[in-house]
């Protein structure tokens, strides 16, 4: 992860437009850095440069120097007032994949017979040649348009990258096979490929290579547009996180309640939230008394009871009483909008992985063009004539073009995900993988990651000569009645069937009373049993201060002027969840827990699945969380971040390595590298293992890509590159690296885990957006 430091007192945000790999972000990025005054992260996948400059130094000169290099670059349009109003996807992104589709298709219908008459001898009639070359001349000059633009550019500022590598190759290719077929002997009639893998000086003026052109284009463009199509959802992350807050708003004006859009709330003007509604904006209670679920911001599992004068925050849900509630913070000003910025803001700072590809072109491309100079001065030097010099450095190049290199990454990637997909585990991209090979550090949201992320009865426990499941029983016929999360968990442990309730009454912020079977049933905090003169015996107080030591949240029931047992309910530890952290613990990771609740719940917590309490993080709000994983980064650590909520998001963009589980909210999992789709956190170890492994093929395959190449340029530099030695390399090499990428498949979660790996059983489950993170 890389960080802006403040280089002076300015910083702006450029949209970069022209990069085609991770290399042209590094070169962005060192052209800005060397002015001085400047400090610059330029992000490839979101295609923005966060730029802090001194006051010497202009935009203008920033955009001069981005386009310099080669690229352009822009200011973005005025923040608007309003988040809502926040543009979709750039219709120039769309149209840029379906153009990237559209070259894909083609190419592929246009490659297949040429690769087939090439490699086929039974296949070559009278002039095949000649249709090879009406089929590849599409593919090699509009196809691999990308490549050709990209390379020029390249060119023009000194550097070298895949995209170099593929355009001097497939157009060394078709450029021979123009002169073999028109000035040499390819193009007469008859002229054949026979599959002979013989080793010997032949004629190049009678070889063409158009399979190798078009293959190699097609490949490499199937790679581009998964690439383009993946990068295309950078900013989902901040659409669902917008999407979160309130659409309509019930505003009062004259003295009567008016319904408006939310965008037309101003900060003063006072609004009324219902119970099961989102507040609009941030504000302050004016009339009423509730409970608001604040989970989505906060992470603590109790509701909190607001009143008047108690500050709430937009897109929380008012879980109680009706409220009226005047606006402070509206529009991009709210808590809501700040998250969708930390969120932008994590993503762009991410460090991009260099491509591996291009890490190895950057040295394979001048080695490969001094070997092919070297070779045509040897040869002519030697008298063997310019026709035989030629064709010896062209064979160079085109050996040198990787066709294999065009299946490296996605097929292992296509095997890698769709065996994670079976085990219900989603991987982004390829871009992640790099990061699962490094982590070190696992920090776990507590709720509704190590937690359920629902409040649950844990516990009854009755009063001396008291009955627990007759103190069950009236308490949740009464709180059958109440629309609190607590009330829910309580009704919900007690039975389908609830008792019939007279008289019954809600005491705001403290609980409900009423009659139950001509019983004067009380259920809720002792203080309100106290209001009602009934204390709690010195057996039951005991066990009411255990139980809050444990992170329980207690309910006291109370009939009859006497105390008859207390309720202890908490958001429950997942099964799971300590076996999964043993596992993280395996892998060589330090697990953290890390939470908005309070520190005695999370102490709690951290107890029961095994993470010691130095490694407990509690209390935090959405910005603090990125800002620890930003401290543990900070201190040489490789973090990876497993969240399920709104509260996340910013943590998991800014982690190394972010793992959502898929009962969370879409912001979360938009804004993670992973997806668990179970929800169990077993899987989190298994996703790890699956990236590492899926990382170690396309490692492989790379090398063998270019094995391949190495041992075939001493051949081409002799002269002796015979086309179906050429073809049979490049078909041997892609073949090694399609089996080697089916070795995936047998992937196997870990022993105990099968159960994580299961999809879900009745699909995706509802969102978390109001259940908290």
């Amino acid at each position: 992860m890389t960080t802006v430091p403040d280089a002076g007192g300015n910083r702006v945000e450029l949209l970069i437009g022209g990069m085609t790999c991770a290399s042209c972000a590094a070169r962005i990025e060192k052209k800005l850095n060397r002015l001085d005054g400047v400090t610059a992260t330029v992000n490839y996948a979101t295609e923005k440069a966060q730029v802090s400059y001194a006051d010497g130094v202009t935009t203008d000169d920033l955009v001069a120097t981005v386009e310099k290099t080669g690229y352009s670059a822009t200011l973005p349009a005025p923040e608007r007032r309003r988040p809502e109003a926040r543009p979709e996807p750039v219709e120039g992104e769309e149209h840029g994949i379906q153009g990237l589709r559209t070259r894909l298709l083609v190419s592929t219908v246009l490659t297949v017979p040429v690769v087939a008459l090439a490699m086929v001898p039974a296949l070559q009639f009278t002039y095949w040649q000649w249709l090879s070359l009406t089929l590849a001349a599409p593919v090699v000059v509009w196809g691999g348009w990308p490549f050709h633009r990209a390379a020029w550019a390249n060119l023009r500022h000194g550097a070298a990258t895949m995209d170099t590598l593929v355009s001097l190759g497939t157009g060394a290719a078709f450029l021979w096979s123009l002169y073999a077929l028109f000035l040499g002997t390819a193009g007469v009639p008859g002229m054949v490929h026979p599959f002979e893998l013989t080793i010997e000086r032949s004629d190049g003026s009678a070889n063409i290579y158009l399979e190798a052109a078009a293959g190699v284009t097609t490949f490499l463009l199937a790679g581009r547009f998964f690439e383009a199509r993946s990068k295309r959802r950078a900013g989902a992350a901040l659409r669902a996180l917008l999407e979160l807050g309130a659409k309509e708003v019930s505003v009062l004006r004259g003295g009567a309640e008016v319904r408006v859009p939310v965008g037309e709330l101003a900060a003063g003007e006072s609004f009324v939230v219902r119970p099961g509604e989102k507040f609009a904006a941030d504000g302050e209670v004016t009339e009423g008394a509730s409970a608001v679920d604040a989970s989505m911001l906060t992470g603590e599992s109790v509701p909190v009871e607001v009143g008047p004068g108690d500050a709430v925050t937009g897109g929380t849900v008012n879980a109680g009483g009706r409220l009226v509630v005047r606006a402070t913070r509206v529009g991009a000003e709210t808590q809501l909008a700040q998250m969708a910025r930390l969120v932008e803001e994590a993503q762009n700072g991410k460090a991009e992985v260099q491509r591996l590809a291009d890490r190895v072109s950057g040295v394979f491309v001048p080695v490969v063009l001094a070997l092919a100079v070297a070779t045509l001065g040897f040869w002519v030097g030697t008298g063997a004539g310019a026709s035989a010099a030629f064709t010896a450095a062209v064979a160079v190049l085109i050996i040198a073009c990787p066709c294999a290199l065009g299946l490296a990454t996605p097929t292992a990637l296509m095997v890698g995900t769709g065996r994670g997909a079976q085990l219900g585990i989603l991987i982004r991209g390829p871009e992640v993988l790099e990061s699962t090979r490094r982590v070190d550090t696992v920090v776990l949201d507590k709720t509704g990651t190590v937690t359920t992320g629902e409040m649950t009865l844990l516990d009854v426990l009755p009063a001396d000569g008291e009955d627990a499941a007759e103190v069950l029983r009236l308490a949740g016929a009464l709180e059958a009645a109440s629309e609190h999360p607590i009330a829910r968990a309580v009704a919900a442990a007690a039975g389908d069937a609830p008792a019939p309730v007279d008289a019954f009454a809600n005491v705001e912020g403290l609980g409900v009373q009423g009659v139950v079977d001509g019983r004067s049933v009380v259920v809720g905090r002792p203080r309100l049993l106290a209001d009602w003169a009934v204390h709690l015996p010195p057996a039951l107080e005991s066990a009411r201060a255990d139980a809050e030591a444990r992170g329980g949240t207690v309910v006291a029931v109370a009939w009859d002027g006497a105390a008859r047992g207390l309720l202890v309910v908490a958001d429950a530890v997942k099964p799971t969840s300590a076996e999964a952290v043993a596992q993280l613990r395996a892998l060589g990771l330090r697990p953290v827990l890390l939470t908005g609740d309070n520190a005695t719940v999370a102490r709690a917590v951290a107890g029961e699945v095994g993470i010691a309490p130095d490694a407990v993080v509690a209390e935090v709000l959405p910005a603090d969380k990125a800002a620890v994983v930003r401290r543990l980064q900070a201190e040489g650590r490789v973090v990876a971040m497993v969240g399920d909520g709104v509260n996340d998001a910013a943590a998991l963009a800014q982690a190394d390595l972010g793992l959502a589980m898929g009962t969370g909210t879409d912001v979360a999992i938009e804004a993670s590298d992973l997806t668990l789709v179970r929800g169990d956190l077993r899987a989190a170890a298994d996703a790890i293992r699956l990236a590492r492994r899926t990382l170690t093929v396309i490692r492989g395959n790379l090398f063998w890509a270019f094995a391949y190449n190495v041992a075939a340029i001493p051949l081409a530099m002799a002269g002796l590159l015979n086309p179906m030695i050429a073809g049979a390399a490049m078909a041997s090499s892609s073949v090694f690296v399609v089996t080697n990428s089916l070795r995936l498949r047998g992937f196997a979660p870990l022993p105990g885990n099968q159960a994580a790996a299961l999809p879900a059983p009745s699909g995706r489950p509802a969102s978390a957006a109001q259940r908290g993170a």
